[in-house]
């Protein structure tokens, strides 16, 4: 039977799924609507804002908070599947949760943080998994673009580090594995990404190509377990990462997402794959700059073999090209993937609608269970003997960085142990000449330092003079130095090989605030184990 190239192009609409933005300008809207109708695309990856998509970060645009940001993505969602013909499938990155890209909706811990777990924990993650999908669900939204099976065995990657479960392949393939179950148990897709395995780069993909120098047998060895293991376990799509692996293209530096070697032929044929493939973001400085024709970097990434073309951003180009160029059996195979993922979904019945409502209750008291098996204490010279030794002498005074004294550690700490306090919140409204001077009548100093930003960019936003005061203090004092942050940030505290104790409690979630004063006041061990390896200086 012969089909009409109408049809044909109806299909080929399936494989693109353009960025759309909560917070966006109606006739941006009503032009997503447009296309929606006119191409029958299918589907639309959700962001924020313009200014928070993946790589407006170094134009400077200030990302404009909005309350309702969740009201508004169920609005839109309704609205742009009223468009659609065939029930789109929606997809966004929520690797820790709704939060990672809505306000006001549950956050959970960093994938770093799950990474802590001890093994046998595995079934916390699991129940982040299945939590996280009946979010989405709560949204309309039928796909994850998550988790991570990065190995983050580079602790210089501007990219990967926090969003991956560290730098063990077996326990990064394991919490991936169990993170995607979660999912699936509630009727969410899930994605592993970024393959071939984008934690061993120092490059951020968003800006430039990384290029991973491994051979085949390396990457066998590692990279590609966890996607293997995920693999095995019927993971719904791959995402394909945009870094360059010369080994595998001839000695080429061709971005594995438009490398039929990477993904025909090593994902495909070699490690048997026939889910869905997606493309990382297509607007990537990466690859966007490629090709100066509209049209042809959408074709080059179906071509290499994509099967859905993730912000894509030339659709009526993209679909021309691939028309012009793919043969009917390659466009009827990527088409019956993604029908068989939305089948899964459960959409192509109809059943488009978001279900259920957001448990702010049970977020939380996953996270406090993760909390008290996460901490991880990486030196303990009797922490708390030695502070209530110096509170009994008054000789004991607590400084909080980057918050206030009223955060929920202190709070939860002076039940027994009542303390002189003093904060550092930031340069404009504190001054650390006088805290230092303060500090000099007190032997013995308990810091809770919140990490201004999980991304290592400018130290992660610690301020020099912080720095410096930690060195001091370090060096004059008996200090314990609760760290709620990224576990990366600990190399660049100069001296804190010279703590009395050091414990890292990785978020600052109220949750976790909490167990880590708990723990210290009943001299509770935590159990959590260091994700990644580091050097402390």
């Amino acid at each position: 039977m012969k089909i009409t190239a109408e049809a044909l192009k109806q299909k080929i609409g399936q494989f693109f799924f353009p960025a759309v933005f909560i917070n966006d300008t109606e006739e941006n809207i009503q032009e997503t609507e447009r296309l929606i109708r006119e191409y029958n695309i299918g589907g639309l990856t959700f962001f924020h804002s313009r200014a928070s998509a993946a790589t407006n970060y170094e134009s400077k645009k200030k990302v404009v908070f909005n309350d309702d940001s969740y009201e508004k993505i169920k609005v839109l969602i309704a609205r742009y599947q009223k468009a659609a013909s065939t029930p789109l499938l929606i997809s966004i990155d929520a690797e820790w949760g709704l939060a990672m890209r809505i306000e006001k909706t549950p956050q959970y811990p960093y994938a770093i943080t799950l990474g802590a777990l001890p093994k046998d924990k595995s079934n916390l993650v699991y129940e982040v998994g299945k939590q996280i999908g009946l979010d989405l669900k709560a949204a309309g939204i039928q796909c994850n673009l998550s988790p991570l099976a990065d190995i983050n065995n580079n602790p210089n990657n501007p990219v990967i580090g926090y969003r991956s479960f560290g730098e063990n392949k077996e326990k990064v393939a394991d919490f991936a594995v169990e993170y995607l179950k979660g999912m699936s148990e509630v009727g969410v897709l899930g994605c592993l990404k970024h393959f071939p395995g984008h934690g061993n780069t120092n490059v951020d993909s968003h800006l430039g190509l990384p290029v991973l120098m491994e051979t085949l047998e390396e990457l066998m060895e590692n990279e590609l377990y966890p996607f293997i293991k995920g693999i095995e376990n019927n993971v719904d799509s791959i995402m394909i990462g945009h870094l360059a692996v010369p080994s595998l293209n001839d000695g080429k530096d061709t971005s594995a997402t438009l490398s039929k070697a990477v993904i025909q032929d090593l994902l495909r044929d070699k490690l048997g794959y026939d889910g869905l493939v997606i493309s990382d973001a297509l607007n990537m400085h990466s690859v966007s700059k490629l090709y100066e024709t509209k049209g042809q970097l959408e074709w080059e990434a179906f071509n290499a073999g994509n099967d859905v073309l993730c912000f894509a951003e030339n659709v009526p180009e993209g679909i021309e090209e691939i028309y012009k160029n793919a043969s009917p059996d390659r466009i009827f195979e990527s088409y019956n993937r993604i029908m068989k993922a939305k089948e899964k979904a459960g959409i192509l019945s109809g059943n488009t609608f978001a279900s259920g409502n957001l448990d702010f209750e049970k977020t939380s008291e996953l996270n406090l269970k993760i909390a008290q098996n996460a901490l991880t204490t990486i030196s303990d010279n009797e922490n708390s003997e030695l502070a209530f030794e110096a509170h009994k002498n008054n000789k004991l005074a607590k400084l909080s960085l980057y918050k206030n004294t009223e955060n929920t550690f202190f709070k939860t700490l002076n039940s027994k142990l009542t303390s002189p306090e003093f904060a550092f919140e930031n340069l404009e409204v504190s001054d650390i000449s006088t805290i230092q001077k303060e500090l000099e009548n007190f032997d013995t100093i308990l810091i809770s330092l919140f990490v201004p930003k999980a991304k290592p960019m400018n130290n992660f936003e610690i301020d020099n003079e912080v720095l410096e005061l930690l060195s001091s203090l370090l060096q004059t004092k008996r200090c314990i130095v609760y760290v709620f942050g990224n576990p990366y940030v600990l190399p660049i505290i100069p001296n804190l090989k010279k703590a009395s104790g050091l414990v890292q409690a990785y978020q600052d979630f109220e949750e976790f605030q909490k167990t880590a004063g708990i723990q210290f006041l009943d001299k509770i061990s935590s159990d959590g184990i260091l994700p990644v390896n580091i050097e402390i200086q």
